[in-house]
This record gives C-alpha cells, structure tokens and sequence, in this order.
C-alpha cells in the first residue's frame, strides 16, 4: 500500500473506532510503517476527524519530516516497532472496558483476560499487563519494549491497551476483539464462566498463528 492510501486507511478506521465509542476526545493513536519511516496519528487530535495529510511522519531516526505534531505516545510505537521488526502498524486506544479491567485487583498480569472466545485467542492471545507509570515516564518505554518482544497485545496498567499488527486493520481487528473480550469478562463478574480449555485454546494457536 503506498503512503497515500495509508494515510486514507488509518483516518478511515479513525473515524470508524471513534463513532462506535472506541476511542473519545483526542485519545488514542494510530500507527503504521512506510519504506521510509513511521507515520502516527497528531497529539491532541480526534480520531473522529483526522486529515489524511496532517497525518505526521517520522523517518527512519525518528525525526519529525512532515503533517502536524506527532502524537506525544510515539515513544510507545517506536518501542513496539523496535522490539517487532515484522508488525507494520499499532494501535493504542484508551477504550473502557479494557481500561476498567487494568484497573481491577486480583487480574493475573502474566495474562490478564480468559480465553472466552475463538476469536480472541486467534486475535490477541495472551495479554500481559504492565505496570502503572506516570504519563511521560522514560521507564515505561523499556517495559513496553522488553514486553513487545514476545506479546504483540499488552495492557497498560490504568491506562489502557497496545496491540500490533501486519497491517493497520490487523491492529485494530486485535484491537476490538480485546475491547469486546474485557466487556464480556467484565458482564460475566459475579457469574461462573467456563472459558475456551487449555487443549482447545492450543489447537487454536496451532491452526490460527497469530503473525506480526
């Protein structure tokens, strides 16, 4: 896909997370990898109304060539990109129910969600949880690359979730099925559930890899 229409994509699915409540205000940020550098959706923008051309871009160093302001949590992709050589683009929102189920105690943070679902073990599988670090904090960006190297899904402890993906549709399809798995584990609090076994759960990683 040439930079154009990926500067079309990431503003079409923008808008599209924004109007089904997915991302609000000027949270979240999209990302994706050209021949020549990165490019991210602008700090303080709404993903409900992005410009395809003031989108930033960023090169190969990491300076910033073109578009507007890049995205104050472009430490979190470069970290991601650095640790994923093969994922073409991330996606990192602060949707609710993920956010809430990072806010919970007593979650397991080697793996924070039941596979309750085919297609969340197919699209996200295991989901680490990071811990809390204050907005700006230079340690979170080693967390998030020591984490990335083996998990392209991570949860960030009271802030909300990262995924990867080999293109940015990926991203956000890993996206949405972790969104919509925290709002089944959180509706299912109080209730016995009996999630996807550790057989089944293989035998799904086995015929659905998960590639980034």
């Amino acid at each position: 896909m040439n930079e154009n229409k990926l500067r079309d994509e990431i503003a079409r699915l923008g808008e599209s997370l924004f109007a089904r409540g997915l991302t609000f205000g000027a949270s979240g940020n999209l990302s994706a990898r050209v021949d020549d550098g990165v490019l991210i959706t602008p700090t303080g923008s709404s993903m409900g109304n992005l410009d395809p051309a003031k989108i930033a871009k960023l090169d190969e160093q990491g300076r910033h060539v073109s578009g507007d302001k890049p995205s104050k949590e472009m430490f979190l992709h470069s970290n991601v990109y650095a640790a994923r050589p093969k994922a073409r683009a991330i996606a990192h929102l602060h949707a609710t129910h993920s956010v809430a189920v990072s806010c919970m105690e007593g979650i397991d943070p080697r793996d924070v969600l039941p596979p309750l679902t085919a297609y969340y073990v197919m699209r996200v599988g295991r989901l680490p949880l990071l811990p809390y670090f204050a907005p700006g904090d230079k340690a979170l960006a080693a967390a998030v690359k020591a984490m990335a190297a083996e998990h392209h899904a991570m949860l960030l402890a009271n802030h909300g979730p990262i995924t990867a993906g080999k293109s940015v549709f990926d991203a956000a399809c890993a996206m949405e099925e972790l969104e919509e798995t925290a709002k089944l584990f959180l509706l299912l609090q109080g209730h016995s559930i009996r999630p996807l076994d550790e057989g089944q759960t293989a035998r799904l990683r086995e015929l659905f890899p998960i590639e980034t």
